[in-house]
């Protein structure tokens, strides 16, 4: 079964899958969390999408609360908190678990990935990146530190694009 084929929830709790989400597009699949030092990347996460979202790219979001509870919120609240603040138009999935015993089978999959130091294994904090390209491939690991429009990250999503 491909990354793509996984089934996840939508945040309005609709069953789904990443293909059915987002299509062929590339993804960035990013853990999130409205109470973060790092929750400004919010920001760039939307220029992200409305730079290449046209291109065949989207941003999926994660909200996570497993990094000191910064995603305490009902999905109704995260949601507003994301268009009213930040102007979030990309697909936002159910809050999940990233690491640990609870953790998706998405990201079971995806932390498998390592990162630019080949360091695989668990989502060090809120905002860790995944990029997947169109056949459901993980194609490069971003870590928390790393913002979304940092020109490693644009480089990848072009070549895929």
């Amino acid at each position: 079964m491909s990354l793509r084929d996984i089934p996840v929830r939508t945040i309005a709790d609709a069953p789904t899958t990443l293909a059915e989400l987002a299509g062929d597009s590339a993804l960035l699949i990013v853990n999130v969390a409205s109470r973060c030092g790092l929750t400004p990347q919010y920001s760039g996460l939307v220029e992200l999408q409305k730079e290449y979202g046209q291109r065949g790219f989207s941003v999926v979001g994660v909200p996570c609360n497993q990094f000191m509870g910064q995603e305490p919120g009902s999905a109704e609240e995260i949601q507003e908190f994301c268009s009213t603040t930040y102007g979030v138009d990309f697909p936002l999935l159910e809050k999940a678990e990233v690491n640990g015993e609870g953790r998706h089978p998405l990201y079971a999959e995806l932390t498998a990935t390592p990162d630019a130091e080949g360091q695989a294994g668990d989502v060090q904090w809120n905002f860790e990146k995944f990029l997947v390209d169109r056949e459901g491939s993980v194609v490069a690991r971003f870590r928390p530190g790393t913002e979304p429009t940092d020109p490693a990250v644009v480089s990848a999503i072009e070549k895929l694009l």
